[in-house]
């Protein structure tokens, strides 16, 4: 199952998408657009053309768990998604852009190459921690009724 990864901003959204097994990380982008509906019509268009079955849409949970500001919005955009058809998967995203900043600066890349770039790889954790997810999901062990 191909999986697109979204990290939604309020001008940058980074997008990735896992390989066609959904098993790895694969191609990543950084779309900007401000304007929501607009930005879910770009987003169903790259669903479709690269043949994701399913979207995983961070999803900014504060700190101790509840739902902010960001976070409302972020579910406004899953309801965008899927009333233009695409299967949406909500995914805690809490600290990837934090991890993101990490591993950028970890390699080298600079303050101006990391804000271009920051969004994608947040999304590249947003699809990993999914990527993860349906894997466990395969795995859970079911009892035999013997």
């Amino acid at each position: 199952m191909k999986i697109m990864a979204i990290d939604y901003g309020d001008t940058r959204t980074g997008v990735a998408f896992s390989d066609l097994t959904g098993t790895i990380a694969g191609e990543t982008l950084v779309l900007v657009e401000r304007e929501p509906g607009r930005l879910a019509g770009k987003l169903a268009e790259l669903y479709a053309s690269r043949g994701a079955q399913l979207a995983a849409l961070g999803l900014p949970l504060n700190m101790d768990g509840s739902h902010g500001a960001r976070a409302e919005l972020s579910e406004a955009m899953a309801e965008a998604l899927r009333a233009r058809g695409l299967e949406v998967r909500m995914i805690d995203e809490r600290l990837t852009t934090v991890a993101a900043h990490s591993i950028m600066a970890a390699g080298g890349i600079s303050g101006k190459k990391r804000k271009s770039r920051i969004d994608a790889v947040a999304a590249t954790l947003i699809l990993e921690t999914a990527l993860g997810m349906l894997k466990n999901e395969k795995t859970e062990v079911t009892p035999n009724a013997d």
